[in-house]
């Protein structure tokens, strides 16, 4: 390689270096806008100041409101995913790996990640736009409780335990998935009458798992 052929190689690396920085920077300022101040009151002039940039660069990079709010929903989902797939195909019982996903809802609520999630579902009511990019990212969390739904029912049917014909995989995955997200805005809502109620509930599940790992345990 010449030398200048190397300095361009070099140069354009550096550039590289430096958008994705930039992109981080967009990414991170309007993260915290979303969640301090919401969708609805969302300003590209104010995350192009929180991140040190020129708004126009913004709209350079992401086009337009809407695809900047779905990049910064997966920047985070697409790690949170990966930890829930890691989790559900680790070793340990079902009893440990519920108590670790409540675990990590206390650390996404306590990050702003619900709070980011339950804007754009909002927002996604009256923006069919946004709602089409939204909506595959929520069944795409909704498809990895299906899987461990279907992975904790094949262990009880395993132990000889049978259920009924009404008591699917995809019914229970639905009782999960659906008290989860209610629960997550209510606790947006700070409704404190409902905190006792919903960790009752979430103990009673861990109690079945204990039960059904106390199951799977005398069968092998």
């Amino acid at each position: 390689m010449t030398s200048k052929s190397a300095a361009l190689s070099a140069t354009s690396k550096l550039h590289d270096g430096d958008a994705t920085q930039t992109r981080e920077r967009i990414l991170d300022a309007a993260f915290r806008r979303l969640v301090s101040e919401g969708y609805a009151a969302l300003s590209i002039r104010e995350i192009a100041r929180d991140a040190g940039v020129n708004h126009a660069l913004i709209n350079y990079h992401y086009r337009s409101k809407d695809q900047l709010v779905i990049e910064v929903l997966d920047a985070v989902n697409q790690r949170l995913l990966s930890r829930q797939t890691a989790l559900y195909e680790s070793g340990g019982s079902f009893a440990q790996k519920w108590a670790s996903a409540r675990r990590f809802y206390e650390s996404d609520l306590a990050s702003g990640f619900v709070r980011l999630q339950a804007e754009l579902w909002a927002a996604s009511l009256s923006n069919p736009g946004l709602r089409e990019k939204f909506l595959p990212r929520l069944m795409a969390w909704k498809k990895l409780v299906l899987g461990a739904v279907r992975e904790a029912i094949a262990a009880l049917q395993a132990s000889g335990t049978q259920l009924p014909p009404p008591f699917t995989p995809e019914v229970i995955a639905c009782w999960v998935s659906e008290f989860w997200l209610g629960m997550e805005f209510a606790n947006l809502l700070d409704v404190k009458e409902e905190q006792a109620q919903h960790r009752a509930a979430l103990d009673a599940v861990g109690w079945l798992l204990e039960s059904l790992d106390a199951k799977v345990a005398k069968t092998v």
